[in-house]
């Protein structure tokens, strides 16, 4: 009887250690599967990816000049962590743990931040109630273009005026829950890839849907930013 508890037992332990993917891996990896993951990094509860340049984009100068340190990658979930792994301050997906990560100068921490020589933008922000507040670019867009969903290469630049109208409408659109969006069929139908070119060059990507009238990170846009990606859209035949 003591044989069969002291089994027991061990399986018991043994099925609780390869089940507890969040804390441990399995020989070389991750137990559930092998997990590609996004080229992200977490600090100061802002979640940020690198956008790698475009193949007509990769030429195009992108000036920083790095500032203060804001902390140091500290585990890199790429090999280690599982699919159900939630991110914490300094985690990132491939960079080394020690990386150092730093402010850019004469942009917000809130906005992009770098890490090596690598630039990485906001993605997530639980204290941004607004796709301004997400994305704070006053006075910091050079362009917005329009890119091809088939290679991503640049095909339409937005006039000024529209640059400026569509700013000042999208700074106030409301961020709503991604999830329930996708739930709604929010984000299906006709897709639209607009690329925000800061003054600096750093490029990044929004995907916008025209059918709702949605953005991917959970903004519905409202009759203004319609009206100037219709225009620009007519403008771009």
């Amino acid at each position: 009887m003591l044989k069969v508890l002291k089994n027991m037992i061990f399986i018991s332990v043994f099925a609780l250690l390869i089940s507890s993917c969040s804390n441990f891996t399995f020989l070389k990896g991750c137990p559930d599967a092998e997990i590609e993951w996004v080229d992200v990094l977490m600090i100061n509860d802002i979640k940020y990816e690198h956008h790698f340049p475009e193949p007509a984009n990769e030429d195009l100068p992108i000036t920083i000049e790095k500032g203060k340190e804001l902390g140091k990658v500290t585990y890199k979930m790429a090999d280690s962590a599982c699919s159900n792994h939630k991110m914490q301050n300094g985690d990132a997906a491939y960079l080394k743990e020690g990386t150092i990560i730093s402010e850019i100068k004469g942009y917000p921490t809130s906005l992009i931040i770098a890490a090596n020589d690598d630039v990485y933008v906001a993605s997530t922000n639980k204290k941004a109630k607004t796709a301004g507040e997400l994305y704070p670019m006053d006075k910091l867009v050079k362009n917005i273009y329009f890119e091809s969903t088939e290679d991503g290469k640049r095909i339409h630049t937005f006039s000024q005026s529209s640059k400026a109208t569509f700013l000042a409408a999208f700074y106030e659109l409301k961020l709503e829950d991604v999830q329930s969006l996708i739930d709604e069929g929010k984000l299906e139908g006709t897709r639209i890839f607009l690329e925000i070119e800061l003054k600096n060059g750093v490029s990044f990507r929004q995907l916008y849907w025209s059918d709702s009238n949605t953005f991917h990170f959970g903004a519905i846009g409202n009759d203004k930013i319609k009206e100037v990606i219709n225009y620009e859209v007519s403008n771009s035949n």
